[in-house]
């Protein structure tokens, strides 16, 4: 299975290519794309709804202000969605954060901290290991080298 990295202008890239990069040592297959809940909601919604199909098992959407991607995201798939708030507002990625964590009951969305794409990764990962024992393994691993002394 493979992730899909998404975010709503292509100035997110920088900070949501920690996903990328992240899921790349895992070995994961992952996708960016510039797709806009407020610019371009019927391209937003058309790959929402084909992403399953195309053989994504989780998708990570970056956004900032208001934060709609996420959300618009996740009432268009069945898939696992994992918002990432990101800074760059007055309020600093509160608003994106707050806009994220209060997805009405139905339409869940996962929720890391503000500018958390590597984390968003790594839940991903998790999620993707469920069913993938050899991801499974390469997670452990990641996480004993992090805590080695």
């Amino acid at each position: 299975m493979k992730v899909a990295v998404l975010m709503g202008s292509a100035s997110d890239q920088a900070r949501m290519s920690q996903a990328t990069e992240l899921l790349g040592t895992f070995g994961v297959e992952a996708t960016e794309h510039v797709l806009s809940a407020h610019r371009t909601p019927e391209a937003v919604a058309t790959f929402a709804r084909a992403a399953r199909d195309d053989g994504y098992g989780v998708l990570i959407c970056g956004a900032g202000m208001a934060a709609a991607l996420p959300g618009v995201v996740a009432a268009f798939t069945t898939l696992p969605v994992i918002g990432v708030p990101l800074s760059g507002s007055a309020l600093a990625g509160i608003d994106a954060l707050y806009a994220i964590v209060q997805m009405p009951r139905g339409v869940p969305v996962a929720t890391v901290a503000v500018d958390g794409a590597a984390n968003a990764a790594l839940l991903a990962v998790e999620i993707l290991a469920v069913t993938d024992g050899d991801l499974a393994a390469k997670l452990a691993t990641y996480r004993e080298a992090w805590t080695a002394p």
